[in-house]
């Protein structure tokens, strides 16, 4: 069985996240740099089964785009020339950065810690594949 990887796409940093095989649990993977992420995947698939990636899809209050879909979607369609086995998906990523920052707070980072960018961006992306499995889960009944 193969797993989900979530992607939280910014211009310098990638915060990563995968489900386990099983596809119950997200699990924080890694951070990576944009410049990067496509020699990460490449080794990544070849060590692990993925049959989906999901993209944050950034999404303003109003439900409109916000300004950094003009780098999400080319990356997106990168993702699925460069991958096409793999299907793609985009899931709303509103306020996982800000839910990640919290988790941060209530984890009893220090403050030190939470202005670890890198750790944002994956526990961002942790958050989304979450919030992606209860969707599907909730889509099945």
């Amino acid at each position: 069985m193969g797993r989900i990887l979530a992607i939280d796409y910014g211009q310098k940093r990638v915060g990563l996240a995968v489900t386990d095989t099983m596809k119950i649990i997200a699990t924080n993977l890694t951070t990576v740099s944009s410049r990067e992420i496509f020699d990460f995947l490449k080794s990544y698939f070849l060590k692990e089964e993925v049959e989906l990636i999901v993209v944050g899809l950034a999404k303003k209050l109003d439900n409109t785009e916000s300004s950094s879909m003009q780098f999400i979607k080319p990356f997106s369609e990168k993702l699925k020339t460069t991958f096409p086995l793999i299907p793609v998906d985009m899931y709303d990523e509103r306020y996982t950065s800000k839910m990640a920052f919290q988790a941060m707070i209530d984890g009893g980072l220090s403050k030190k810690d939470r202005q670890n960018k890198a750790l944002i961006d994956s526990v961002s992306a942790t958050i989304l594949l979450q919030n992606y499995l209860e969707y599907l889960n909730f889509k099945k009944r």
